[in-house]
């Protein structure tokens, strides 16, 4: 009887332990492969799993999750001879467990080098001014051809992104001094255009106003002209009026006409511009008398036209 407890404890145990060792919790975001005598069987999901102690062999735990891949800098040669360095960071994730543990020994590796020689192909066929400014175009082409080479191994690349690419320290300083240069050169242009563009606007300007002066000039001289044609109409009335008035035998307008014409010289004498002082005499009465003979002459014009 204890022979028999003895073996039944024994075999209860083994088959404790055989449970504990058959069965498997897989963790999430995560898939193992199963062997069985050596070759593949299945792949368990996350969740609880038995399998066959010493029958049944994990080989691969394998994460599913995206994963982070640096790319390692390299020295790439562009197309017009510059050396350059240049890395880049993969993401990636395994779509097929299976794939991923048998189709390549280790993917990581082939994820790698896939990249590195892509790179090199890519940046040769580039010059450096492409290589610097279309690093959108690098990482699409390399996307593009990792992600079709590792599609057997059950992967999938999701980006590729080159971090940094950085030329020689001679090709910075010379491109610095060239940035340089065209800023200048920029500055000189938009200079020089702003002082066309203010010698434009000043000749535009001199040229209104000499038009404005012109056309002031010519309405002034217009206004003159039109006063002296008036003055002159009215002086020849006024001479007509004289004129018929002495054929009338009155000398009063004699009279007028030499004190108009007196007054007239003596006004010229006190407005010219050289003269220092005048004194000179003056017949008031025969003045007045003329003023007296204008009066007369008004009153004859009036009547004569009633008549």
């Amino acid at each position: 009887m204890n022979e028999f407890a003895i073996f039944v404890f024994i075999f209860l145990g083994m088959a404790i332990v055989l449970l504990f060792l058959g069965v498997k919790s897989v963790s999430q975001g995560e898939q193992w492969t199963v062997e069985r005598f050596g070759k593949y069987t299945k792949t368990l999901d996350p969740g609880l799993h038995l399998i066959i102690p010493a029958v049944d062999v994990i080989s691969r735990k394998l994460n599913m999750r995206e994963t982070v891949m640096d790319i390692p800098a390299q020295n790439v040669i562009t197309k017009d001879n510059a050396n350059v360095h240049a890395d880049g960071v993969v993401f990636y994730q395994i779509i097929n467990a299976a794939q991923a543990a048998y189709q390549i020994r280790n993917f990581e590796s082939g994820i790698e080098n896939l990249t590195i020689s892509n790179l090199r192909s890519v940046i040769g066929s580039m010059v450096l001014d492409e290589v610097l400014s279309k690093r959108n175009v690098i990482n699409a082409h390399l996307l593009r051809v990792i992600d079709d080479a590792s599609q057997p191994w059950g992967i999938k690349i999701l980006r590729v992104d080159i971090k940094d690419i950085i030329p020689p320290q001679d090709l910075v300083e010379a491109m610095g001094r060239q940035m340089k240069a065209e800023r200048d050169k920029r500055a000189l242009i938009l200079e020089a255009e702003s002082y066309r563009q203010a010698e434009i606007l000043q000749a535009e300007g001199e040229r209104q106003a000499v038009i404005l002066e012109a056309e002031a000039r010519k309405n002034a001289a217009f206004r003159d002209a039109e006063s002296r044609e008036r003055f002159a109409q009215a002086e020849a009335k006024a001479i007509k009026a004289i004129s018929v008035a002495v054929n009338n035998g009155n000398l009063q307008a004699v009279n007028y006409l030499i004190a108009i014409r007196y007054m007239g010289a003596v006004n010229r004498l006190a407005t010219s511009a050289n003269h220092k002082v005048l004194l000179m005499p003056l017949e008031t009465a025969g003045i007045i008398g003329a003023l007296g003979g204008i009066k007369d002459i008004i009153k004859n014009a009036a009547f004569a036209k009633k008549i």
